[in-house]
């Protein structure tokens, strides 16, 4: 199996439901034709380097995948005909892949925010919070 990420561009106008749809199908499309999803990333609404179909924002979805060399056009076909998608680019990241490999590697979307969130708290602020506590403490006394 051949590891891909694929980028698109979904409509602003989305509501969470058709958003979550579009995401559902696609994932749909790799699975139905022999492939394995890896990972969806969603990275929200973000505002474009210009405007797209009269839009100045768009839902970027990056999502990675293994699978046959030709699930690629069967997803690229579907993303073109979808008036809900405005743009999608799909690049080639491994031409041989191991899947279950490929998802301990990248974890899964849970784990990599959770890490996120480790990363983001200040190393030793629950030491200085901590000793913080025991001077008000002694100093009521």
């Amino acid at each position: 199996m051949r590891f891909y990420e694929t980028l698109y561009l979904l409509s602003p106008e989305l509501s969470h439901d058709d958003y979550k749809a579009v995401l559902e199908k696609f994932n749909g499309i790799i699975e139905k034709n022999g492939g394995v999803v890896i990972r969806v990333d969603e990275w929200g609404k973000k505002d474009l380097a210009y405007r797209v179909r009269k839009f100045d924002k768009g839902f970027y979805v990056l999502l990675q995948f293994c699978g046959p060399p030709g699930i690629t056009a069967l997803l690229e076909r579907d993303l073109r005909l979808d008036d809900r998608v405005m743009k999608y680019q799909t690049i080639k990241l491994k031409d041989k892949a191991d899947p279950e490999q490929l998802k301990k590697e990248f974890g899964t979307q849970e784990e990599v925010e959770s890490e996120e969130q480790k990363d983001e708290t200040p190393e030793g602020a629950s030491e200085i919070a901590e000793e913080s506590v025991e001077e008000a403490e002694h100093g009521v006394q």
